[in-house]
C-alpha cells in the first residue's frame, strides 16, 4: 500500500511555453525507456525476485519512479499550457494536439503510443536486472540550437 503526498517530490515551476522541448520531453513520459515504462518494469519484476527484500526493493524503485512519471508529466504540461496554436504547429506538434489536445498523454517523440512492449519481464532475476541497467542508460537526447 502506498501513501501519496499531494505535492511533488521536487517543485516544478516553468513559466515558458517550449512547444519544441515539450515534444521531445514526452518521451521521458511515455517513451520505451521512460518513466511509465520504467515504473511497471520494476514493479511488474518484483514478483521474479527470489526474496523478500529484494521484492521490496525493486517495489520501493518502482513507486519512486512514478514520481518522476508525476514530474515529467508536470514539465510537459507547464511548456504546453498556454500555447497558441501557430507555437502547436512550430513544435511540430500538430498531429499530437489533433488527437490528445494539450492533454499529457504516454507517447514517444516520435508519436508512437506507450506500449508494454517495451518492457521485458522473465521471471529470471538476473535477466530482469539487466534489462532495468540497459533501460537506465538509455540516454534522453534533445537537440539543442
Amino acid at each position: 500500500m502506498w501513501t501519496y503526498d499531494k505535492m511533488l517530490e521536487y517543485p516544478i515551476n516553468i513559466r515558458e511555453t517550449n512547444t519544441q522541448l515539450a515534444k521531445n520531453i514526452i518521451s521521458q513520459y511515455g517513451g520505451p525507456d521512460g518513466e511509465l515504462a520504467a515504473s511497471l518494469r520494476y514493479l511488474s519484476q518484483r514478483f521474479g525476485m527470489p526474496d523478500q527484500k529484494a521484492k521490496a526493493t525493486l517495489n520501493d524503485i518502482g513507486t519512486e519512479e512514478l514520481a518522476h512519471l508525476e514530474m515529467v508529466g508536470t514539465i510537459v504540461h507547464q511548456l504546453t499550457r498556454n500555447a497558441s496554436i501557430e507555437e502547436v504547429e512550430a513544435g511540430s506538434l500538430a498531429p499530437y494536439y489533433t488527437d490528445h489536445g494539450l492533454g499529457v498523454y504516454p507517447q514517444a517523440a516520435s508519436g508512437t503510443p506507450f506500449s508494454a512492449s517495451v518492457l521485458a519481464v522473465k521471471g529470471d532475476p538476473i535477466a530482469d536486472l539487466q534489462e532495468d541497467l540497459a533501460a537506465d542508460v538509455a540516454p534522453l537526447k534533445i537537440q539543442h540550437r
